[in-house]
């Protein structure tokens, strides 16, 4: 983590080091191509229309998002390929918003169940563009989505009401542990369920054209075969998770939530003034306290308010002054972003922009 923090800035702040981001935008991009994947990018990860431009230009075929609204704000800045990749529950005015996406936008939405799959074909029915659906398996994580066998039923469901079933996905949360061979069985795992599923609604006639999964901790074990496109999200900034489960290095960390130390009560303690509504509150089995510090690596994160860190360290190691600044890696990278207005892009410890956050707080 090389974010060099300027002199002077307002604290608390999300700063990004936009040669690490390009690289690691660049890095996935070439891994996907030269391995004959599409890469969709999960949006929900940034949320930032400037990072969006740029996995594009390095050639994702389209965006992931999470949300109708995510997919909007995305919509508004000109992103016309996005797949909602969740099984979305259509209430009236959802259904509506929908249809309204669906006319300008090329736009494919997750359905795991028949319930499901039906009051999507009703809401886009006559829509301007086809909408494609993609069923949603269980490989392992054991969150949404079918069990592969069933896929049959929901797929047939979703064909009869009219829309069009392009293929199957899945999220493999399971591959979250640590070490290449936590995250090589899941990729095993999402290729067998994914396989499975793809079969059944071929069996059925159904035209499988898009056998989508990965995640970033599995991302670099999939084999050709199966599977045709990738989905990961963290990878542009990683976090304190992705460097303890070994997904990525202390280089490859392109964004830190910017502190001020606020209080030294004690030799062995700090007190930053980033708490909960900056870095979020997720905890990680893989990590120790609420995110990792770059300058201080053998420091713990012990305490987490909502506007207060309280920093640990071991004995002998040496604190910084008051009114230091420090740098915070979070656990989770997505929920900071969610909470940020903007994201400072800073090199050579100057502020060279400001990127809003584009689809902030777009979780309906």
């Amino acid at each position: 983590m090389a974010i060099p923090l300027p002199d002077g800035l307002a604290t608390p702040a999300l700063v990004v080091d936009p040669d690490v981001l390009d690289r690691n935008i660049s890095r996935m991009a070439e891994a996907s191509r030269s391995q004959g994947f599409a890469l969709r990018p999960h949006a929900k990860s940034h949320k930032c229309a400037q990072i969006a431009d740029r996995q594009l230009r390095a050639g994702a075929r389209g965006l992931s998002v999470a949300t109708i609204s995510e997919a909007e704000a995305f919509a508004r800045v000109g992103v016309d390929d996005l797949f909602i990749a969740y099984p979305v529950w259509l209430d009236a005015g959802k259904a509506q918003r929908l249809r309204r996406l669906a006319d300008y936008v090329a736009l494919r939405v997750g359905v795991e169940s028949v319930e499901g799959a039906q009051r999507l074909g009703k809401a886009v029915r006559g829509s301007v563009r086809p909408v494609e659906v993609l069923v949603e398996v269980d490989s392992g994580s054991h969150r949404t989505g079918v069990q592969p066998h069933a896929a049959g039923e929901v797929g047939k469901v979703a064909a009869d009401a009219g829309l069009d079933v392009v293929g199957v996905f899945t999220f493999p949360g399971h591959g979250y542990g640590h070490g290449a061979q936590a995250h090589e069985r899941a990729a095993r795992d999402e290729e067998r369920a994914l396989g499975e599923a793809a079969k059944v609604l071929r069996d059925l006639g159904l035209d499988v054209r898009v056998v989508s999964g990965g995640s970033t901790p599995t991302v670099g074990q999939w084999q050709p075969g199966a599977v045709n496109e990738l989905r990961p999200g963290v990878y542009v900034f990683n976090d304190a998770t992705q460097l303890a489960i070994g997904t990525c290095g202390v280089e490859d960390l392109a964004l830190a939530a910017a502190a001020t130390v606020i209080s030294v009560p004690a030799p062995d303690r700090f007190v930053l003034d980033v708490g909960s509504k900056v870095l979020g509150s997720d905890r990680s089995s893989w990590v120790s306290g609420h995110g990792y510090l770059p300058q201080f690596p053998q420091g713990t994160i012990t305490g987490l308010w909502e506007h207060h860190a309280v920093v640990r360290l071991p004995e002998g190691v040496r604190g910084p002054r008051l009114g230091a600044l420090v740098a915070v890696v979070p656990n989770h990278i997505c929920t900071p972003v969610n909470l940020a207005d903007e994201l400072l892009v800073v090199r050579d410890r100057e502020v060279i922009d400001r990127w809003p956050v584009t689809a902030r707080g777009a979780n309906t």
